[in-house]
């Protein structure tokens, strides 16, 4: 078994980062449900509550003071998230800025953060698209065929198609992951992919087309065409070939990040139900008085407190520098059943009531669904911790 050295590393019990909680506390309660309903009810996206939350600096907290940002650690990042999710909105419209941009500030050239980061931090531009998901490959990032080949004036010119792109609509900036080298000339699987920074904004109609999704959660999810769409060498972000490792990084921070929202996500619907469950009277007497309705909520709270604690252990490990691919994702597998568990609870202790969408129980039982599949299912977690970390061999 597989033991990673992190004996010295400690979760920190009163780091709370209460101020900031606070103060993402005060922005939500401005975006009340009657807004996301609205949103529903006409399929867009939240612009408002996404430029507020930028215009609040919150965004910007994992970019260095330098740049422009809060200069962060991930722990702090987690409780906005969770936060957004616990007072009953929806961060995964805009969190992909957080983790995308982290593979620019690690493995960017000194030109590209000082073009972009201090933009991406102010909010003059979104990094909100990540291009890695393909129709014929899913969640085997190895077997991607999205092209970029050099042409002769030494720019990149890539063909392809990406999937389940979220936020491109409302991104001007895309990370984007494509295979520089055919898989069958690498030597590992792993290899010969590279990561680029896509500026949108000019190439959206010059070989890049954008078709929207109609999906039940509302992230203005895309497919992505790339046609003969020509960028300069410079939009290549560190070594051509390494992309693959760049990215992991990447999906490493987005997994503790999801399951913080997931966390948030769960202590609403405990806090909804054990509210319902006091005040909800039958037959005379609250609800709650059950066992029935009772147990259930006091079982998904254990289990919600159990997994934040997995959380708070891989946002640790991660600002201690240490490797956290096995924490990272039992974190989100973990925190997404507890969310699950908690939303349908919640569901259960409402009863019918839970279906009218004046509640936002029904709005927020969706949004926890999605992370029982994205960004990384269940299997694909179990898959990695019995091969990776237990040694078991590798299953087809």
């Amino acid at each position: 078994m597989d033991v990673m050295d992190s004996s010295m590393v400690s979760i920190p019990a009163n780091e709370d980062w209460a101020e900031i909680r606070d103060g993402v506390a005060r922005l939500c309660d401005g975006f009340p449900n009657e807004y996301w309903l609205k949103l529903d009810k006409e399929d867009k996206y939240p612009s408002e509550f996404v430029t507020t939350l930028t215009e609040s600096g919150f965004l910007g907290a994992l970019i260095p003071e330098e740049y422009g940002g809060s200069g962060l650690p991930l722990s702090a990042a987690g409780a906005v998230l969770e936060t957004i999710h616990e007072r009953g909105c929806n961060a995964a419209a805009c969190h992909a800025q957080m983790y995308t941009m982290g593979t620019v500030l690690e493995y960017g050239s000194a030109e590209q953060k000082q073009r972009y980061l201090p933009e991406i931090a102010s909010g003059a531009l979104r990094l909100q698209a990540f291009g890695v998901t393909e129709p014929s490959t899913g969640s085997d990032t190895t077997q991607l065929k999205t092209r970029a080949e050099r042409n002769s004036a030494g720019n990149y010119v890539i063909n392809g198609q990406k999937v389940w792109t979220s936020r491109a609509f409302e991104s001007d900036l895309m990370l984007l992951l494509a295979r520089t080298t055919p898989a069958s000339e690498a030597k590992k699987r792993s290899d010969g992919m590279s990561v680029f920074l896509l500026d949108m904004r000019e190439a959206l109609g010059n070989g890049l087309e954008l078709s929207k999704i109609d999906a039940m959660i509302n992230h203005n999810t895309c497919e992505v065409f790339f046609d003969n769409l020509e960028i300069p060498a410079d939009s290549l972000v560190g070594e051509e070939g390494k992309g693959f490792r760049y990215i992991v990084d990447s999906m490493n921070a987005e997994r503790i990040l999801i399951a913080y929202e997931c966390i948030g996500d769960a202590k609403y619907f405990i806090r909804k139900a054990v509210d319902y469950a006091n005040d909800r009277t039958v037959f005379g007497k609250p609800i709650g008085t059950n066992q029935g309705i009772q147990f259930p909520i006091a079982k998904a709270y254990a289990e919600a407190q159990a997994a934040e604690l997995m959380v708070r252990k891989a946002a640790a490990l991660f600002d201690s520098g240490h490797k956290v691919a096995a924490e990272a994702n039992m974190a989100k597998m973990l925190a997404a059943d507890a969310s699950w568990q908690a939303a349908e609870v919640c569901m259960q202790v409402y009863g019918g009531f839970a279906f009218a969408r004046e509640y936002g129980i029904e709005r927020k039982w969706r949004e926890a669904r999605l992370y029982q599949t994205a960004p990384i299912s269940k299997n694909m977690i179990l898959g990695y911790l019995g091969q990776h970390v237990l040694g078991l061999p590798r299953s087809y």
